[in-house]
């Protein structure tokens, strides 16, 4: 057997907010003000402000408007729900995402529920996340959905084309992504296992999988045996390990070079889903524009 096709999420990221730029821009032409993302960041976690900087900086590149707010550790909760409050209430800021994790301190489903559901571009809402538990299949998602699952999907299905019918296993089950990953899966018509830490004989349920979607958190932990040869494979971890010269090295939560033997496509780590989750917070900004502008859904 050959060895796996890539799946470029960078490539495939740079074509697609290039798509959200002109949906933008098409805005611009209707006489509607250019879209407005706020982030918030509390505290000064390095990770976090590398990513936050990031999303303002492709913000600014597909012409929406970029309202950056920083916090000091110390912020009390009562003093961020007052800050989320004003954005609700602000015209011009047409999605909010909280950077997270927020000091422990600050209890993150208050904040969370605090955030118009029409402006959580995060997808984090209870309200969103009921309306994916509940989606029919084939449906528009024509309401906020959580970035790193979104881009999964787009990538399955660029690779893929229909996945209809496709025993789908998801390893992992955060509410962050395998969840919902599992739930956009589910949308397509594919039939789906969640396994998780205390799943019996994890490794077998993965070999039936002909999309393995992997979100566990642990460096290179799905091994080349644990994967049906053929199958895509969609590894969304992100680990740092030492690499013996004083700097750390990412690696995914799947054992890369050797999974390449077996699998018939293979995101890698970096330069796979990781591109996608910004590309899509872009497209979830530029979707609440149009919904407050009274504007249909239209794909991009």
């Amino acid at each position: 057997m050959t060895d796996a096709r890539i799946i470029d999420g960078k490539e495939f990221a740079a074509g697609f907010r290039v798509r959200v730029a002109a949906g933008v821009a098409a805005l611009a032409a209707e006489g509607i003000a250019r879209p407005g993302l706020a982030t918030v960041l509390v505290g000064a976690d390095p990770a976090s402000e590398v990513y936050v900087r990031s999303k303002g900086k492709t913000a600014a590149e597909i012409g929406m408007a970029s309202f950056d707010h920083r916090l000091p550790a110390e912020t009390t909760e009562a003093q961020l729900l007052e800050l989320i409050g004003r954005l609700n209430k602000d015209a011009d800021v047409n999605g909010i995402l909280v950077q997270m994790p927020l000091p422990a301190h600050i209890d993150s489903a208050h904040v969370l529920m605090a955030i118009d559901p029409a402006k959580d571009v995060d997808g984090f809402h209870p309200m969103n996340v009921g309306r994916l538990g509940s989606i029919a299949a084939g449906a528009p998602l024509d309401f906020p959905v959580p970035c790193t699952p979104l881009g999964c999907s787009m990538l399955l299905t660029d690779a893929l084309g229909s996945l209809s019918g496709k025993n789908a296993v998801v390893v992992g089950r955060s509410t962050l992504v395998g969840r919902p990953v599992a739930q956009l899966l589910l949308r397509a018509d594919c039939t789906v296992t969640i396994g998780h830490s205390r799943t019996r004989d994890l490794d077998a349920l993965c070999r039936t999988a002909d999309i393995l979607v992997v979100a566990i958190g642990k460096p290179e932990f799905v091994k080349s045996d644990w994967i049906k040869p053929g199958a895509a494979v969609i590894d969304v971890g992100i680990n740092r390990l030492p690499a013996g010269d004083g700097k750390a090295k990412l690696v995914g939560d799947v054992a890369f070079a050797e999974a390449m033997k077996v699998a018939g496509h293979l995101t890698p780590v970096p330069g796979g889903v990781g591109p996608m989750t910004v590309a899509c917070l872009m497209y979830n900004t530029l979707q609440a524009t149009r919904r407050a502008a009274g504007l249909p859904f239209v794909a991009v």
